[in-house]
This record gives C-alpha cells, structure tokens and sequence, in this order.
C-alpha cells in the first residue's frame, strides 16, 4: 500500500502529492519501534517555542535532550549517529503496536502542521523505511480536524496527535531516557540544545537530500540530522567562550539546592559529578545487556562483552596506549597503584632497592609503595618542593642512582594542582634504567594525556575523577612489562587452563582481571570520555585556565587569605587558608551557603607538613564551573572573615 499526501501550500511552496511505499500489512507487518520513536522525537521537537510539548497527562513532563545510541545498539542495529530528541520521561507504552491505518492517518495530519514543508521529505523517508514485522488492525486513534494547506502551526493539534502518536510506540529500552529513579532538573536541554533556526537548517538540508537521492531501504533508519553537531558549532575550537550554560543542563544534580541555596560544587578534585549520558549509559547496560562477559555464548554475553572491550579501546585511544591490551581496568587509581606494587614490585624490589617518590604525592601513591619496603628491606627517597609547590629538579636528579628501581610521581597535585614535568622526570628515570609510575588521577580530566609522548612505564587513574561512575579505574602498563608481570589474583577468567597441579594464565589485560569486572562503570567509563572527547579535551583546558586565573585574582583580594600552592604551572585547584579560622569550619560555614568545597589534609599529608599545616580549604574547579560562582565564594569568604 502507499499514503498519499495531499498537495501542501506552505511558505516553502507548493509540493505535488507522492506516493511512498509501505510494508507489507496483516499479521505479519509491523512498525519497527525505533523508527517510530526516531519520528515522534521529530514531532515533540517541531513546536516553534523550542520547548517540547507537554507529556500526556500523568506523565513526566517533556524532557529535550540529545543522546547518541549507545556502541551496544548501534552494533546490533547497524545505526549509526542516532540522536533522540524530546523523549519523554517516563511515558509507558503500550506492549503492542499501533494499527498502520492509525499511525498513517496521523502521519497525514502531522504533516500538515510541521513548520516546513520540508519535513514532508523525511516523514516520507521514516515511513518508506520501516522494518516489516507483524502488528495489529485493531487500534483506532482520534484526530482533529485541521487544514491541510494552513500556514498556521496548531500546536494543540500537534500536542494532542503527537501524544497519541507516541503511546502509539511498543515498550523499548529507550536511549536517552533517565530512569523514573533519578531525578532530573525541570527542563535539562542537551550539551548542544537545538534551536528553531538549527531545525530549520536540518530540515532543509533533510529535504535537499531527499530530493536528489533515492529513498533506500535499510534494517533501521539513521537521522542523520539529528545526530550531535560538531564541536564547533558552539565556537570552541575557533576561540569563542565555552558555552558553560549548555554544558551545564547536561549535569542534573547540578539543578538543585542545598540549605536553600542553589548548589555550588567545588569539590571537583575529590570527584565529578556525572553527565546524563553517563547516567543513561549505566541505565540501558542494565535494562538491556545485562550479563557476565566473554563465556556466554547468548545474545546479551554477546552484547556486554562488546560493551565492555568497547570501553577499554576507547581508554586506549584517550590515554595513546598502542594496544588495548595495555589497559586493565581496576577500582581505581588506589588499586592500581597496589597492583603493580604486589606485582612488579615483589618481583623486582630487593633488599637496598630504591622508591623515589615526590612530596606532592597522595597517600595511593605512599602507602602502598611503605608496605613493600617494609616487605623487601627497600629504601624511600622523597624529592622535596619548591615553596611555590613546584617540584626541585636538580634534587630529583641527584636522587638517582644505580639502585633505583621505581620512581612514583604524581602529574598533577591534589592538594596544590602543580602541573609536574613527568615527561621530562620519566626520561631522567629511564637513564638510570628505573621504571616510572604516573598518577593520572588528577590530570585526566583537565589536560590531554598520551602515555607515549610521556615514555611511563604505568600510568593510573580513577574513572570518578573523570565524570564517569566510582569504582571504576584504570592501570596501564607497557605490554612487554604487563606480559612479564605475575599475577595479582586469582580466579575465573584470568586463567586459561586449571588442574590441581597447575594453572596457565590468560594473556593481559585478561591475566590481571580476576573474577566477574565491574562491567557497567566500565562502559560507564566509555560514555564519559565520548563526553570529554566531544567536547574537546584542547577546549576544556583552556576554559579552565581561564577560571582558575579568575578565581586566583579574586582570591586574593580577600584580606588575611593565603594562597598554597603557587606554582605557575596549575590546574584548577586552589588551595588556601584564611586568617587562623579553622580549615573545618571555612568549609561548614561555605557548606551552609550550599558551597561545596574540601576542607582538611587532601590524603597528601606530607604535602601538608612541607607547609607546616595540617589541612588548607581546597575548591577544585570544573569545566562547568563559572565566574559568577567563584565571586558567591568571595562573598561568602568575606563574610566568614568578619563574624
């Protein structure tokens, strides 16, 4: 069968009827649920206010958003790009499809109340592509009476047809859709929000397609138009200001008050809050591909396995590692660190060795590196700091010698945010043929990393401190060392063959992997560095520098504040004291104004002592920081300084 869309007078002109093919009916024809999703989302888009329409009554309101389909749908979709757009949050439809006649009366109807006519060219598409399946005759669905051929947008019309339209969908694991158990900001809008003009461009250019390309038929359709503008169509790369209100509506707990006051986090150092892709990538694992990995040989062992070797390429290719086999997820940055000291460390650190860490380390990077001297009778030397917090490279180099066997170093300060030369230290390291361990924790989310530009021999961080989920981590090492490293646990997976009287282990990451991994916050991982990475690392940087230069200034024009940690070379860490108050209750009293900051040691307590103090109040900046958040602080400060 065919619709056949009566002829259309709008301010685009006249467009003579088209016929566009349907599948097959009866009983074994049905609506595949993502395409009609995919044109719904079109729909509740198309009201010119840019607001969405309303959700049905008992529903959630509306929610714009943009979100890719997740790796595991398009490998099982074969699409490629997707966005959804306007999804609404917490609709439930029913499990059976609508009727054809019905969808293709309000296909009809929609039609006429689009705000250009060049829509018309992808509703032809969406119908022409939908997959065959089997659905039933029997739904009927009401529509309003409007002209076909009226400029006007009835947008009750719209509202009313688009509901029905959208109950009209099977129940489907959606994409981009918060979970009724997390709450969300009244009207979050995607990281890069479309506007009507951004519609009017995409529409266009769906039409000009439309009209010199033949309609192919395809298993699902890709809306190429919807998908996630580049970057710089918010002007990054060119130099523009960073759209910090865009990026903002992308992170819901941001949208809330604390004592009344609305939420300000500057905790970012101790852990990022997370966006909603990232929030959604952990509830669609879970709705959807929920299953041990790499043993099943069912569908969803199938789909989490790609989920989860999908995440670790694509920490591969964020830190430079040449192989994903150089990558073994962790906890984190802690249990990393503490792998390779039970690991490499136990093999190679004899009595007299040498560990030479800096005194900006956090404890991660102490302890565990104290518990194996204390094991082997090896010995710590620790390079001293500058005043400013900067590390003293001719007493980094006078510690070397031909007993050094690890040096540990930190990239970034915790508790100063001093940017340290690791690329420069590593190559100092190597000539007196020790190995080196970076501390990526602090460093990931603010700068781009490439671990062989730095030459490390380990390199760690935490996925928390990278807007992904906690409990998620990373330790890469070199390949040649990961193979020549024994095991840390054992267990099911890291072993290929097990008798009583021996075991072959698998070859790394896999060997360093014991047990059933935390697959979600891996793939949760994997969504917050597609994050990042489309924001643009380069960007993020830059944006930052900024703020923490602004905050710096103003900072310290607040009588009796001291400034710790000078180092002209920071990220967005800004630790200070003020007056003799107490670091604790700086921090209380910021708390009570809904300012979320750290107050205390910072687990780097030598660091502390190196100052003669036992904790500093600490606000760690974000890139969805602003000024005018850092200028609350000031007021606040102020006012703590005179009660």
């Amino acid at each position: 069968m065919t619709i056949n869309m009566p002829a259309h007078n709008g301010k685009n002109g006249h467009h003579p009827p088209q016929d566009v093919p349907l599948p097959p009916t009866g009983d074994s024809a049905i609506f595949d649920p993502l395409s009609v999703e995919s044109l719904a989302n079109q729909f509740y888009t198309a009201v010119p206010n840019g607001s969405g329409v309303a959700a049905p009554a008992g529903t959630q309101p509306a929610v714009e958003t943009i979100g890719t389909v997740p790796p595991s749908e398009i490998n099982s979709s074969g699409m490629s790009g997707v966005a959804l757009v306007g999804n609404l949050v917490g609709h439930s439809a029913p499990a059976s499809a609508g009727s054809e006649d019905a969808l293709t009366a309000m296909a009809k109807q929609l039609r006429s109340q689009m705000l250009t006519a060049n829509l018309e060219a992808n509703l032809f598409q969406a119908f022409a592509q939908l997959e065959p399946g089997s659905h039933s005759r029997e739904t009927a669905v009401a529509l309003p009476t409007t002209s076909a051929s009226s400029d006007a947008l009835n947008v009750e019309a719209l509202k009313e047809v688009a509901q029905q339209m959208y109950a009209q969908i099977p129940q489907i694991s959606p994409s981009g859709i918060p979970g009724n158990s997390i709450p969300a900001p009244p009207r979050p809008t995607s990281i890069f929000p479309l506007s009507e003009p951004d519609l009017q461009r995409a529409f266009a250019d769906a039409g000009a397609q439309a009209s010199h390309s033949p309609v192919r038929e395809t298993p699902q359709p890709s809306f190429y138009f919807l998908s996630p503008p580049a970057v710089e169509n918010l002007g990054l790369e060119s130099g523009a200001i960073f759209d910090v209100s865009a990026i903002r509506k992308d992170f819901p707990i941001l949208h809330q008050k604390v004592n009344g006051k609305p939420l300000i986090w500057l905790d970012n150092a101790a852990t990022t809050q997370k966006p909603q892709s990232v929030i959604d990538a952990l509830s669609l694992f879970y709705q959807r591909d929920n299953s041990n990995i790499h043993r099943g040989a069912h569908t969803l062992a199938a789909r989490a396995t790609d989920a989860y070797e999908g995440a670790r390429e694509k920490v591969q290719r964020f830190l430079g590692a040449s192989s994903a086999s150089e990558i073994i997820f962790a906890r984190g940055t802690t249990e990393a660190i503490n792998l390779v000291a039970q690991t490499w460390g136990r093999k190679y650190i004899q009595p007299g060795d040498e560990i030479v860490l800096s005194t900006l380390e956090h404890h991660a990077n102490i302890v565990p590196w104290q518990m194996l001297a204390q094991e082997t009778g090896a010995i710590l030397k620790v390079i001293p700091v500058t005043d400013s917090g900067e590390i003293m490279q001719e007493e980094y180099a006078r510690l070397l010698g031909p007993r050094t066997r690890l040096v540990g170093i930190t990239q970034v300060s915790n508790a100063l945010g001093t940017i340290v030369p690791v690329r420069e230290m590593t190559e100092i390291a190597h000539r007196h043929g020790a190995v080196v361990l970076v501390d990526g924790a602090q460093a990931v989310s603010h700068m781009p990393v490439n671990v062989q530009e730095i030459g490390c021999d380990f390199y760690t961080f935490s996925g928390h401190k990278l807007f992904a989920p906690t409990g998620i981590g990373v330790l890469y090492a070199k390949r040649e060392i990961l193979e020549d490293m024994p095991p840390w646990q054992g267990g099911g997976s890291m072993i290929r063959h097990v008798t009583f009287e021996r075991t072959i282990y698998s070859e790394p990451p896999a060997k360093f992997e014991a047990g059933t991994p935390n697959i979600a916050d891996a793939v949760g991982l994997g969504a917050a560095i597609d994050y990042i990475t489309r924001l643009g690392m380069s960007n993020i940087e830059r944006y930052e520098h900024q703020l923490t230069e602004y905050a710096i200034k103003r900072l310290a024009q607040i009588p009796g504040l001291r400034l710790i940690g000078t180092a002209p070379h920071k990220v967005s860490v800004v630790s200070f004291i003020l007056d003799d108050i107490p670091v604790e209750q700086v921090g209380q009293r910021l708390a009570r104004e809904g300012i979320a900051v750290r107050a205390g040691h910072h687990c780097a307590q030598p660091t502390m002592q190196r100052y003669n103090l036992t904790g500093t109040v600490r606000p760690s900046l974000a890139f969805y920081n602003t000024c005018q958040e850092i200028d609350t602080l000031v007021e606040v400060l102020r006012t703590i300084r005179f009660r």
